[in-house]
């Protein structure tokens, strides 16, 4: 008889561990913002572009792939003519709304703090 082979436990300081792909789908600015935006109602490819300043046409399509592709958002395509395509957080999308608004909320806190941090310390480069 085989002896059963233990799946090690996630970690994502290992870089062969894939909760890896986890962290840097999420980590990323541009997916962080589509998923608040998306946690209030589902929205179109166009209102999510307008709603991100910044984001180009094609990063968000990108984005918005990545996050389909790993179950994060849904794609809908209404038949309609033109055809409408909205996006929402699934199930495992939802997952992410909190920690995502508490690094939103965060930021938004605390840029002072940061802003003054690196006032001080190119300031202390420069001396």
């Amino acid at each position: 008889m085989a002896a059963s082979r233990r799946t090690p436990a996630p970690n994502v300081f290992d870089p062969e561990c894939p909760t890896r792909r986890a962290l840097n789908l999420i980590a990323d600015k541009w997916s962080t913002l589509i998923i608040t935006l998306l946690a209030a109602e589902p929205l179109r490819f166009g209102e999510l572009r307008r709603a991100i300043g910044g984001i180009s046409a094609k990063v968000l399509a990108e984005r918005l792939r990545d996050l389909e592709r790993n179950g994060i958002v849904s794609r809908a395509v209404h038949p309609t003519a033109p055809p409408m395509v909205e996006y929402a957080v699934t199930a495992l999308g939802e997952t992410l709304i909190e920690p995502v608004d508490a690094i939103a909320h965060w930021a938004e806190a605390h840029i002072r703090e940061i802003d003054a941090a690196i006032s001080r310390y190119e300031r202390g480069i420069a001396s």
